[in-house]
């Protein structure tokens, strides 16, 4: 495998969490009962984003919630069953071991299910950067987690997510990435605010459907509007390109 970023074509490991507990921080803001479809809708955008990057040979989802898995394996992502059910690192660890246990040179990468905006053209510029590392990280757009881990080709992805993960992952040895102009990879969403930043990057059609439906989201207007301008924003395929027209406040950033 050459370190130059070339030919390099990466497995992902992408966790979740069972839906009825998945980002439990998004109550406030999407109420109880819908903050499980909008935690699918990140998933299926950032999984449908990850196999559409030309980096990524594959996509393996370590979950056990059934509802979850059948719309992922059906975008055509490899659903891993959480067997050490051991919180988030542990799952990884373990989504990582089950690809290799196929591929044993695979390089692995970590990446957050919660990416609703991501981009495959910007993923790509990541795991370029990735590749010139046996371990290296994307921080989040906050600096403190992180958003992606990578673990080259005879390297253990050792991860360690979880609240300030960032200076976690430089302790351990790994590499940050530095890579410019990849907002779309570092915005998870745990928050209000944060799906508000996404929805103003734009986000992918899964979440652009439902979004819109979360409780007081006429309240957002505004966000990513040009003032004095009124067009319908679109949502964007996995591809990066316009799609669906959906209600305001969304758009497609770079559309």
């Amino acid at each position: 495998m050459r370190r130059d970023g070339a030919d390099v074509r990466w497995s992902l490991v992408v966790p979740l969490k069972p839906l009825v507990r998945a980002k439990s921080r998004l109550s406030e803001a999407a109420g109880e009962e819908f903050r499980p479809r909008l935690a699918l809708a990140f998933a299926l955008d950032t999984v449908a984003a990850a196999l559409a990057c030309a980096d990524v040979r594959d996509v393996a989802v370590v979950t056990d919630d059934p509802v979850a898995g059948e719309h992922l394996t059906a975008l055509g992502a490899r659903i891993v069953p959480d067997a050490p059910a051991n919180g988030l690192n542990a799952a990884l660890a373990h989504g990582a071991a089950v690809v290799r246990a196929h591929r044993p040179d695979a390089p692995v990468a970590a990446l957050n299910a919660d990416l609703p905006a991501l981009r495959p053209a910007e993923l790509a510029v990541v795991l370029h950067s990735a590749a010139l590392f046996p371990r290296a990280f994307l921080a989040d757009a906050a600096d403190i987690g992180t958003t992606l881990l990578s673990a080259t080709s005879g390297t253990e992805l050792d991860p360690a997510f979880g609240g300030a993960s960032r200076a976690r992952h430089l302790a351990s040895g790994a590499r940050e990435i530095a890579a410019p102009d990849v907002p779309s990879v570092r915005r998870d969403v745990d928050t209000g605010d944060d799906l508000r930043a996404a929805l103003a990057l734009g986000v992918g059609p899964h979440t652009a459907r439902q979004a819109p439906r979360v409780p007081g989201w006429a309240a957002w207007a505004g966000v990513g509007a040009v003032p004095g301008r009124r067009e319908a924003p679109v949502a964007v395929d996995a591809a990066g390109a316009p799609g669906a027209v959906v209600p305001p406040p969304l758009r497609a950033s770079g559309a």
